[in-house]
């Protein structure tokens, strides 16, 4: 049993400004932060375009910035948030930038050299090359070592959130004054599951990318945060809307996760274009190329299906190829490994599970339904989003709710104390699996039903037969999960189980096409609809 006063679990760029901002307000408080690989795996780590911030006055506007996020989200975005994050982001990214995030400047002067992505009227992304992510985490872990009062843990699996359920009481979705007392814990080295109490607890797991075949995400984009949350009875909404980004490398060899051809390589002014040549984003969107994602998304798919090929083509060719080498090394790189030249080649691209824009429900300082349980990053949804995710709106969302969720603690985090009436985790009556292959197959199985049934293009019939499959895959694993001791395959495959469910469900409840949700049976947008799995 360990405790800690505030237990962070995730360590992308939510969790870490968290546990560092906790640190400095407050050196007596010990801070805990968890991961389940190492410290340089994350959702962060793999962004590549940049952070969006209106950061030029002369030519962009928190305004224009406003309007170009309520515009992506199609209706669902909270505005006031919004306006939050819009206004507070720019202070946030000097702070990182503070820290020594080293974000590109322009040759001739000491100018950020903005780019463009996209869904934005103007250039506001801040970005190192093409690994922006790599940038910030790297920033993070080197401002997260000055602090003492912070516990760093590789390796440490969440499985589960604790409660007043694990003492005895029965609590159901609706029930009133739920709290949340810190996690079950797998030490993935040892195999052994720990009991990590909390006075807070902090969910900053990231996304849910691998429950679809084709992904951008990391392997540990398993939706870990918000399954624990469901299953603890908290509040989580607009799961229906997942983002697919449209221009993931489509490589015949297949590749997990599908490497992305970043929404800024439009931004420079590469154009989407058919096998033969032809420009047809136009068709779709006055805005071409740089349309919203899921307009650029659903119009690949639909010139694939139409045509009958695997992918579409992102031409480059006419670009600049110094400036093209020094803003995308590694997209040049990459390609160049798979035979294609893009100063000379075609870029095949196809869409890809790309970001959640749901997941668990908090308010404006992060808290979430669960009392002293907060939420931050891309488990949530905080509203920012809406039904579209704005390209580069995500790493601005976790550093602005990071700050305030860190605002909310201190004044609160003296009342609570530990609670140790917690039992440690009971395994008697449960063997070893005979059998690893249930577990690989089952995600296996998982991913095709999802890919083929709740993808860009949705219909009653598709969802209903999604979720006839994906009962049958819950009751079979939970028997294995109550019956065979825990690895960390077992726990991902029963939260993407859970993740697909409510996936499903949500889309099944919304009865219109909005945003990232396209459906053929519901073709046509209604008027404001706000669902919520309670």
């Amino acid at each position: 049993m360990q405790k800690t006063d505030v237990l962070v679990l995730g360590a992308g760029i939510a969790g870490l400004t968290t546990a560092i901002k906790l640190a400095k307000a407050r050196p007596d408080l010990k801070i805990t932060v968890l991961t389940k690989t190492n410290e340089n795996e994350s959702n962060t780590a793999w962004a590549q375009a940049g952070v969006a911030a209106a950061w030029d006055k002369k030519h962009d506007s928190y305004k224009k910035h406003v309007e170009d996020t309520l515009d992506a989200g199609d209706g669902l975005c909270v505005e006031k948030i919004v306006e939050i994050v819009v206004h507070e982001g720019p202070e946030r990214v000097q702070e990182i930038i503070n820290w020594g995030a080293r974000f590109d400047k322009k040759e001739t002067t000491d100018q950020y050299d903005l780019g463009r992505e996209g869904g934005h009227s103007e250039n506001r992304i801040l970005h190192y090359k093409d690994i922006t992510g790599w940038e910030i985490q790297r920033t993070l872990l080197e401002e997260l070592g000055r602090y003492p009062n912070i516990e760093f843990q590789e390796h440490y699996f969440a499985i589960d959130l604790l409660t007043q359920h694990h003492m005895g009481y029965t609590i159901i979705r609706v029930t009133p004054g739920i709290e949340c007392y810190g996690a079950y814990v797998l030490d993935k080295r040892t195999g052994t599951i720990e009991t990590f109490l909390a006075k807070i607890t902090v969910l900053a797991t990231g996304g849910t990318g691998q429950v679809y075949k084709n992904t951008t995400n990391p392997a540990i984009a398993t939706g870990d945060g918000i399954a624990m949350a469901y299953r603890a009875k908290g509040r989580v909404e607009n799961m229906e809307f997942v983002q697919f980004h449209p221009t993931s490398l489509y490589n015949p060899a297949g590749e997990n996760p599908s490497f992305l051809i970043s929404e800024a390589v439009r931004g420079f002014g590469a154009i989407l274009r058919t096998r033969q040549g032809e420009e047809f984003m136009h068709k779709y969107d006055p805005r071409g190329s740089l349309a919203p994602r899921d307009i650029v998304a659903r119009a690949i798919d639909r010139e694939i299906k139409q045509r009958g090929e695997d992918c579409m083509y992102l031409d480059c060719t006419h670009l600049d190829k110094e400036g093209f080498i020094a803003h995308f090394p590694n997209i040049y790189k990459k390609c160049l490994s798979i035979g294609i030249d893009p100063m000379k080649d075609f870029i095949p691209v196809t869409p890809a599970c790309h970001y959640m824009c749901g997941g668990v429900r908090t308010d404006e300082m992060g808290r979430s339904s669960i009392d002293r349980l907060y939420a931050a990053g891309e488990c949530t949804c905080t509203g920012l989003h809406g039904a579209n995710r704005l390209a580069s709106n995500s790493l601005l969302e976790g550093l602005v709710f990071a700050h305030r969720i860190v605002e909310d603690i201190i004044p609160r985090i003296d009342q609570f104390q530990i609670q140790t009436n917690i039992p440690d985790w009971d395994a008697r009556g449960t063997t070893d699996p005979d059998e690893m292959v249930l577990i690989t197959q089952g995600i296996k199985e998982l991913k095709e039903t999802m890919s083929y049934y709740v993808g860009i293009v949705r219909s009653n019939v598709r969802l209903k037969r999604a979720n006839d499959r994906l009962y049958l895959q819950y009751k079979e694993i939970e028997a294995l999960y109550n019956t065979t001791t825990i690895s960390p395959q077992l726990c991902e495959l029963r939260n993407l189980i859970t993740i697909a469910y409510l996936i499903v469900r949500s889309a099944s409840m919304r009865m219109e096409s909005r945003g990232l949700h396209y459906t053929t049976d519901y073709p046509e947008k209604k008027g404001y609809v706000d669902l919520s799995i309670l």
